[in-house]
């Protein structure tokens, strides 16, 4: 137990101060060095120049219309024993698993099981005088992040490192808490809203989200390589998380849904080409909830979205967080769609 909280007390120190301080006072070298440099030939030497500079490990799938899938990887999958990155391990993918949620959400408001006007106090009535607003917040403001119900993972007593061990847990760190703001009033995303929404979810439908999400999601796609928990799968296959200035690997912290980036990337390309929706379920989606997300979770860090102007899917998963390598992650995301956007002007 002591060590657990010598942990944590570590880790608030460089995620808060240590993380405002580096922005303020020393420039994030790695990013601007990532920013800055010639944009090499190829995604591969993209992603290799990145390992060095803060990052441990990198994973990018690209899936370009009319051709197979390319897979890139540098690194290392677990730093400390020195496998190499493998484009076939799992990952958590943090708030990606909102686009998931959202989709299943849309599936049952066009079965009419749910209304994207029906209220939180309608479905969790237990909630009113609990979180303000309850009766006017709907199941869309929610969905659209302008609910104001504070986000949980914002507050002091959530523990990265020793998250809420389910819903109930977590939905107490805000229960009795003043909204942020009147329904509808402006957007601020809470990742409190989904945790509603997947306790809605479950109370319409008898059973998990995560069973509905399979029947109507990875079941069709035939997504063979997404979970909804780290006690699903071998704890081999999932790829090590790091933070950076701490030696600790975060891998078996139970946190969410995981998946490979082919899976993940097969999922977004259906979800943006319209196969994994019929015409009807699009236009509610299309009215509800965004075509791309990342996610980030203690030592994952996850970038998913469709290029319309390439037809291309580009997912990349690196498994270090924390100073600069965000800046870093997202500068070479970023880098790797221009080659790829070169290599397609070349090739037409």
């Amino acid at each position: 137990m002591q060590k657990k909280k010598r942990i944590t007390r570590i880790l608030r120190m460089i995620m808060i101060p240590v993380g405002i301080i580096t922005l303020v006072v020393f420039p994030p070298w790695d990013g601007i060095w990532a920013w800055v440099t010639p944009l090499p030939d190829t995604v591969q030497e993209q992603i290799n120049d990145a390992i060095g500079h803060g990052l441990d490990g990198i994973i990018v799938y690209v899936d370009e219309s009319g051709q197979p899938p390319a897979f890139y990887t540098a690194g290392w999958k677990d730093r400390d024993n020195k496998i190499p990155a493998d484009p076939q391990s799992l990952f958590k993918i943090g708030s990606i698993s909102k686009l998931y949620v959202a989709v299943a959400t849309t599936k049952l408001v066009n079965d009419q099981r749910l209304s994207l006007d029906d209220t939180l106090a309608d479905h969790l009535p237990e909630l009113v005088g609990r979180i303000e607003n309850a009766e006017t917040i709907t199941l869309r403001l929610m969905l659209q992040h302008r609910s104001g119900i504070p986000n949980l993972t914002d507050d002091p007593d959530f523990l990265w490192d020793d998250p809420p061990k389910n819903n109930k847990e977590s939905l107490e760190l805000v229960l009795d808490m003043s909204a942020d703001f009147e329904p509808d009033d402006k957007y601020s995303y809470s990742n409190t809203n989904y945790l509603l929404i997947v306790e809605i979810l479950k109370k319409v439908l008898g059973y998990s989200h995560h069973q509905y999400i399979k029947q109507e999601i990875l079941i069709p796609l035939e997504l063979n390589n997404t979970f909804s928990s780290l006690h699903e799968v071998d704890i081999d296959d999932v790829v090590s998380g790091y933070f950076a200035g701490v030696e600790l690997d975060f891998k078996h912290i139970n946190f969410g849904m995981m998946a490979t980036a082919e899976d993940v990337g097969i999922f977004l390309r259906a979800l943006n080409d319209g196969s994994l929706l019929n015409d009807d379920e699009q236009a509610i989606y299309s009215s509800i909830y965004e075509y791309e997300h990342t996610g980030w979770v203690l030592g994952y860090y996850s970038i998913a979205r469709y290029h319309q102007d390439i037809d291309t899917v580009v997912i990349q998963f690196v498994n270090t967080t924390g100073r600069d390598t965000e800046l870093t992650t997202i500068v070479v995301y970023n880098r790797i769609v221009q080659i790829l956007r070169r290599e397609i002007d070349i090739d037409e």
